[in-house]
């Protein structure tokens, strides 16, 4: 057992491989169904332009300069380098929103497209007929130029109608009709709503849809068509681009937004220059006061001193010490500059502070140094060195001041396009190549997945292996007759396959059954069979009659029963009517048994249909008419065939099995399921008696490699018990 279940556990590659191969039908339906919905959505949509840019950012040029030692410090200070910066910057609102308002994205314009159709028609083109005229069928299109709208209004959808060559009307949100030309604007009653068109080229009749967006919503718009990334990184080498399904309009859009990001760098500059020139400008008046008043203290103290001159040491030391306190004075003022743009913790203010301190240890030396001068030199040492420090203090304001006049006048930004926007004239999307092969990959594996499913999931029988594994010899295998199938559910009088058609293979099968019964019942108790299954609709009615007719044609004698009482239709081959007297009446004892038995349509056969359909055909089976019955038939006949019912719905096979000599189990090829035949040997051995073979019918060569696997081992027949009304 254990070996089975591991035979069973193993997959056979080449009956995937079969499986695959006979199921080329699905595989290729499904390639054909995948293609044409691949094609097809590749064709519906608008085509996707890119447009592509390349900026520049170059190195700004700050005013304060920094030590060698800290300038990686500064660099790295931020976090993030300068490129992932401006790209922030370039996808900001500020830079995206004005490039919208420039090229007023907010109008929105565009043709109205079939319904799930979209761009098909046109794609491929197709005539409209004269059909659904207000739909797009070709390359129309509009230019708005002017659109004006209500608050309330916006995001509305305006249908507009092309009436004329260079006329159109407008269907207004409160349902205003509103009719215009071409190159003209027209307005409402309230002057609230305005439009202009300046262009359209569509036939008459056919209708577009304008409308406005918000702010907000075109931003967003052109934001999910735009990116912007560093190549190669570390290069400050901006790439930029941006998707639209108009060539033309990408490219305008990207190059808004360039423009937009080049524009507020340079206000951006220029505004830094703008506030240092503000300060500084602010401390010139104050400093000027400081020379002022430093020169008149130093005249006043010379008048009364009577013009004290100082020494060469005390000009020597005076020089000295304004020299640092000039320092001191430009660093104020730079510290006043850097508080509007660092805090005191950044790397260029700490370089400052540390400067700072190590100027004033010098002039505190510097100082102490005076302390040995006379007091007269002190006096005039004071007032020289302030003078000559407001002198120098304002001086360094009014260099500081002109070198701002001329950076803000001059100011180009810190960022250069090197290319502007460029179109490729092959669209991005949708790649329709790649569409088309991506869904014929798909359709491939679907297709596959499908037969594969398909075998998985039949769980019938598969080839006479499996009967026999049961215990069961199988005297015949049947192949699939199309001509033959579901006869139950034809109308009016059914063909005999093996007179129809004596050549086909089939008829050979039935032909080898006939030869492998006469063999395989040399030691049965009498000349009859019985034919049952496991469920309806496997052929035991096809296989009784057509052996029968086989057999009578090898000359034997024969004999059908059909005793099915229930659902019986063997009458329908003999073009019986039916209240034809049959089995029902001879066990009922209305009919002496030489009246049921009617003629075949072979000479040597007779047939006995089942008559009136009783309401206990069981219990009618079970008397003993049935089995003296059978005696005198094998008496008057070479072979006896019962067509019985199903032995798994009812039990009238079981009590036909203590007659017969031998009992034929029909199983249909792919439906009738391992699991099931067991169940009817079960019932027969319950019983006291056996299933003596069993049949493979409709076997078909083309599927029979196809479907494989485990086994299930279950069963749910309905078998309904209703006459042929």
């Amino acid at each position: 057992m254990q070996t089975q279940e591991n035979d069973d556990d193993e997959i056979d590659l080449m009956a995937l491989a079969g499986a695959l191969v006979s199921g080329w039908k699905w595989i290729l339906a499904a390639f054909v169904v995948a293609v044409s919905i691949g094609g097809f959505a590749a064709l519906r949509s608008a085509p996707t332009y890119q447009a592509m840019g390349l900026l520049q950012l170059e190195q700004s040029q700050d005013a304060l300069a920094l030590p060698e030692g800290m300038k990686d410090l500064f660099a790295s200070s931020g976090g993030k380098s300068e490129a992932e910066t401006q790209m922030a910057i370039m996808e900001s609102r500020l830079v995206l929103g004005q490039a919208v308002k420039k090229l007023d994205l907010e109008t929105f314009a565009y043709p109205k497209r079939l319904p799930v159709f979209g761009l098909f028609p046109m794609h491929v083109g197709l005539p409209s007929f004269g059909l659904l005229p207000s739909y797009q069928w070709g390359p129309e299109s509009i230019s708005v130029g002017r659109l004006k709208v209500p608050d309330f209004w916006i995001g509305e959808q305006m249908p507009l109608t092309v009436t004329g060559p260079s006329s159109y009307s407008i269907e207004l949100p409160d349902g205003t009709m509103l009719n215009g030309e071409v190159g003209k604007e027209v307005t409402n009653a309230d002057r609230s709503f305005a439009i202009a068109v300046s262009e359209l080229n569509a036939p008459e009749k056919r209708q577009f849809i304008v409308g406005r967006r918000s702010l907000d919503a075109a931003i967003g718009m052109v934001s999910s068509r735009f990116s912007v990334t560093e190549s190669p990184r570390g290069s400050s080498i901006l790439r930029t681009s941006y998707q639209d399904t108009e060539r033309a309009r990408a490219a305008t859009i990207l190059d808004a937004i360039a423009n937009a990001f080049l524009e507020q760098n340079v206000e951006r500059n220029a505004a830094s220059a703008e506030n240092s020139l503000d300060f500084i400008q602010g401390q010139l008046p104050q400093a000027r006061n400081n020379v002022a008043d430093a020169e008149q203290a130093l005249n006043e103290y010379r008048q009364k001193q009577q013009s004290v001159d100082v020494n060469y040491e005390t000009q020597a030391l005076l020089e000295r010490v304004t020299k640092i306190e000039g320092e001191l004075s430009a660093l104020d003022l730079k510290e006043a500059e850097l508080q509007n743009q660092y805090t005191v913790n950044h790397p260029a203010y700490q370089a400052l502070l540390q400067n700072r301190t190590e100027l004033q240890a010098q002039l505190e030396q510097a100082k102490q140094a005076t302390q040995s001068l006379p007091e007269t030199q002190k006096d005039i040492f004071n007032l020289q060195r302030n003078l000559e420090v407001a002198q120098q203090v304002y001086t360094q304001l009014l260099n500081r001041s002109q070198e701002l006049q001329v950076v803000r006048a001059s100011t180009v930004g810190s960022v250069r396009i090197i290319d502007t926007a460029y179109t490729n004239p092959i669209p991005v999307a949708p790649r329709k190549g790649r569409i088309i092969a991506l869904a014929a990959l798909l359709g491939l594996i679907v297709g596959a997945g499908i037969v594969l499913l398909r075998r998985a999931l039949r769980k019938g029988i598969k080839g006479a292996e499996e009967i026999e594994a049961l215990g069961l010899p199988v005297f015949a295998t049947v192949p699939f007759a199309a001509e033959a199938a579901d006869l139950r559910n034809r109308k009016g009088v059914l063909p005999i396959f093996a007179l129809d058609h004596p050549d086909a293979v089939a008829t050979e099968a039935l032909r080898s059954l006939r030869t492998s019964l006469h063999f395989g019942l040399l030691d049965a108790k009498t000349h009859s069979i019985q034919l049952t299954s496991a469920s309806p609709g496997v052929g035991k009615s096809f296989t009784a009659i057509n052996l029968a007719v086989v057999a009578a044609q090898a000359g034997q004698k024969v004999c059908v029963i059909d005793a099915d009482m229930r659902r019986g239709y063997l009458r329908r081959f003999l073009h019986l009517p039916k209240d034809a007297p049959g089995l029902s009446d001879y066990l009922g004892h209305e009919k002496p048994l030489d009246e049921v038995i009617v003629t075949g349509p072979v000479e040597g056969m007779s047939v006995i249909v089942a008559g009136r359909y009783p309401p206990n055909p069981s219990e009618l089976l079970m008397r003993a008419e049935f089995a003296k019955m059978l005696a005198e038939l094998d008496n008057r006949y070479d072979l006896i065939i019962v067509d019985a019912p199903p032995a798994l719905a009812v039990t009238d096979p079981v009590v036909i099995g203590r007659s017969v000599g031998a009992t034929i189990a029909i199983a249909r090829h792919l439906e009738t399921m391992q699991g099931a035949l067991r169940a009817v040997q079960a019932s027969f051995e319950a019983a006291g008696s056996s299933v003596t073979g069993a049949v493979l019918n409709g076997f078909k060569a083309s599927e029979a490699e196809r479907y494989g696997g485990h086994y299930q081992y279950h069963y749910n027949y309905r078998y309904s018990y209703k006459s042929d009304d």
